[in-house]
């Protein structure tokens, strides 16, 4: 096969792929599910009640639109505009696939929490060191359950849920210390 026809047939079924309407649209698109906190809302303040500034503890989170077929959850809290780079404020697996909501200062029964950069498996709260910093609340669907040590960390979490993602949701907090 020649170099023209070689490079032929990626051309016309690029082609092809453009004109039907809407099929980029949907092989982009990931399911999206919702992830909301009664006590702040998307791009506002985090309550000095869940930072370093107050008790430490976890907001409440809820979640929505989970797909069918989900075997687990995955949670991953961290701040992009850390000095160091991002830096990681909770990490945690297998939440049950029923759970829809995690109460304050709580971690549903049989979800795993690995390190986060606090060195601790546990959530850790806002509390940067100047400035507002953005707080991300990353809620993963995944097809299966993992098996992971309590060592585990963002990166290893991120590894393992690697072909297992049905669908991801997105809740964004601020916050500036007093």
């Amino acid at each position: 096969m020649g170099t023209r026809t070689g490079l032929l047939l990626p051309v016309m079924l690029l082609a092809l792929f453009m004109a039907v309407p809407g099929m980029g649209k949907e092989l982009k698109k990931m399911k999206e599910m919702t992830v909301t906190s009664a006590a702040f809302t998307e791009g506002k303040p985090i309550p000095a009640l869940y930072t370093c500034e107050g008790k430490d503890i976890n907001p409440p989170l809820a979640f929505g639109s989970v797909p069918a077929g989900t075997r687990s959850l995955a949670l991953i809290v961290d701040d992009p505009d850390a000095p160091v780079g991002t830096w990681v404020h909770w990490v945690m697996w297998n939440i049950p696939p029923d759970v829809r909501e995690i109460g304050e200062g709580s971690v549903p029964t049989g979800a795993k929490q690995g390190v986060n950069d606090f060195r601790r498996n546990s959530y850790g709260g806002p509390c940067p060191p100047s400035g507002t910093h953005r707080y991300y609340f990353r809620l993963y669907a995944l097809d299966t359950t993992l098996d992971l040590a309590s060592s585990t960390d963002r990166a290893a979490l991120e590894r393992a849920m690697k072909g297992h993602i049905l669908a991801q949701g997105l809740l964004m907090g601020t916050y500036r210390r007093r």
